[in-house]
């Protein structure tokens, strides 16, 4: 059932949020200073491409340099992601078929404004990382 639900997100939106998702980490890897940002961009790029089968957890090592880093992240690219997720999921969800998948890209929205400190695992084991 998964495979089938990541290929219809696919064609409905995964192709497109993942190329937001790669377009702002290369323009984050840019600079020396955005490089781990623009590495969270692509980690969360592969999760837009097949969000069916994980979730995310949150990581206990993470700190306050990553609570720092999601402030960043917040004014220099997660607006702008979060925006395309919740534009995504409102057309998705003006179809009954699309309604599963308009949720899905809403529950993308709080990992795309504030994704360090997070974990992506398969849902078989959510608790396996702590």
């Amino acid at each position: 059932m998964k495979t089938i639900l990541n290929v219809i997100w696919l064609v409905l939106s995964g192709i497109w949020l993942f190329l937001g998702y790669c377009v702002a980490g290369l323009i984050l890897c840019i600079t020396i200073i955005g490089i781990p940002f623009g590495i969270a961009a692509f980690r969360i790029a592969v999760y837009a491409l097949w969000p069916f089968g994980y979730t995310t957890v949150e990581r206990r090592d993470a700190g306050a340099p990553s609570c720092i880093g999601n402030v960043l992240w917040l004014l220099l690219a997660g607006w702008w992601l979060a925006l395309g997720h919740i534009a995504t999921g409102i057309a998705l969800c003006l179809t009954i078929i699309g309604i599963p998948f308009g949720i899905a890209n809403f529950k993308m929205v709080p990992l795309s404004l504030f994704p360090l400190g997070r974990e992506i695992v398969p849902t078989d084991a959510p608790f396996a990382s702590r």
